[in-house]
């Protein structure tokens, strides 16, 4: 195993490749996914709930960095919690995390496939072909190596940034206050924090990084400078876009049209040509995202798997150094899901299981002492916050798929432990 951590890191991630590894993990599942949700549920505030949630996302990711820095291993919360002598917590948490990132790539799978077909528009039988497609190409780049994946997501990220804060200055030089509530119930303000809540999902690709700390070139300075200017970028972004695109085509329209509703703005920006370009953002977004997440998230197992927390063969790597059975079982699953599932409920989901792990990752923060420690437990104190709105809201109006989640989880703290001696033998 040693010659094969070798191979792998014998390409490094610059922090132009750090920094758009943590940028696509965010934007692909953000915008793209969650705008006419946010819309729908915030109203006229949906960017405030944008910025809730970055702001949670920020004392977060400070978290993440300072933890990561401190144990300088790969692996994230799940050594975080090893380290401070939470074996059985950190094995539990680390199979929610992989459930919750299997839940992000179906939800990247999903957007990419409604977005592409749109423009074509031949049945309903593309999107499932085209998330397929996706998930299977970007699973086949990860399998040749960092650099390769690195890359891919250098060239994604940019080009997706310079569509979408062109068409975000597109519709702002269209500003009229009243487009804000036109055809929609104006909500109050207070629905920003539940709408932060039920987005979350958004801001979750930032401590991706946490799980390359061992990929990355001089990790104890470009990771934190990373993560967190991608936050505040990402944030940016954000804004400008919910802005710009509610200019453009009004509320009503971006929640009717919710899996495709920067396409329709496109389409009202520029006709066909912003049609066009939107879809290749779309592309670009959802793709990065993936290729971010698939990434990732096979390290994250790999990890697991080396300290027989998880099957030892999930770490196996290939001639690249890449452990492949991580990556295709994470790619069939979220296939699996990105074919069965809905929008909304797997962006609840997800969300749901990444404002938990802030919370844990903060708390941590706060215990070990770092820098401005006092912010972490600030960070932690919203993330539980969030929890509690989101359940809460859930519930009410979708409350099937919420009690699965919690069944799901409630069976992984119980069995982890029986599941892991098991696994030992």
């Amino acid at each position: 195993m040693a010659a094969g951590k070798n191979k792998r890191r014998a390409g490094k991630m610059s922090f132009n490749a750090s920094w758009s590894m943590a940028v696509g993990g965010m934007i692909g599942g953000g915008i793209f996914s969650v705008l006419g949700v946010i819309i729908d549920t915030a109203g006229q505030w949906a960017w405030l709930s944008f910025v809730i949630a970055g702001v949670i996302a920020l004392i977060s990711a400070h978290s993440y960095s300072r933890l990561s820095v401190k144990y300088k291993e790969s692996g994230g919360a799940y050594v975080f919690l090893r380290e401070s002598n939470k074996k059985g917590l950190a094995a539990s948490l680390s199979w929610l995390l992989i459930l919750g990132y299997i839940l992000t790539v179906s939800v990247y799978a999903f957007t990419f496939g409604h977005y592409i077909a749109y423009v074509f528009n031949v049945g309903a039988w593309l999107p499932k072909v085209l998330a397929l497609g996706v998930i299977a190409f970007l699973s086949w780049i990860n399998l040749q190596g960092v650099e390769q994946s690195s890359r891919l997501e250098i060239i994604t990220v940019w080009g997706k940034l310079f569509i979408l804060l062109g068409l975000a200055l597109f519709g702002l030089l269209q500003w009229d206050t009243a487009r804000l509530t036109e055809n929609i119930e104006p909500r109050s303000w207070h629905t920003a924090i539940v709408g932060a809540a039920t987005i979350f999902m958004a801001y979750e690709g930032f401590q991706l990084l946490a799980y390359d700390y061992d990929d990355i070139h001089n990790p104890e300075k470009n990771m934190p400078r990373a993560t967190i200017s991608a936050v505040i970028a990402v944030m940016l972004v954000y804004l400008l876009v919910t802005f710009g695109a509610t200019m453009l085509v009004g509320p009503a329209t971006l929640v009717a049209k919710k899996e495709v509703a920067l396409s329709i703005a496109g389409q009202q920006a520029l006709g066909l040509t912003g049609l066009v370009l939107v879809t290749i953002a779309a592309g670009f977004s959802t793709g990065s995202a993936i290729n971010a997440t698939l990434f990732s998230t096979a390290r994250l197992m790999e990890h697991v798997a080396a300290k027989h927390d998880l099957p030892k063969s999930l770490s196996k790597q290939n001639h690249s150094g890449i452990p492949y059975l991580a990556i295709l079982f994470i790619a069939g699953m979220a296939a699996l899901l990105a074919i069965v599932g809905s929008l909304a409920t797997l962006v609840d989901a997800a969300s749901l299981i990444f404002l938990a792990t802030f919370l844990i990752v903060n708390l941590l923060a706060f215990l070990q002492k770092v820098k401005y420690r006092f912010l972490c437990l600030a960070g932690a104190a919203g993330c539980g916050l969030a929890i509690l709105l989101d359940v809460r809201e859930q519930f009410y109006r979708s409350p099937i798929p919420l009690i699965i989640l919690i069944s799901f989880t409630m069976v992984i703290l119980f069995a982890q432990p029986y599941i892991s001696k098991w696994i030992k033998r």
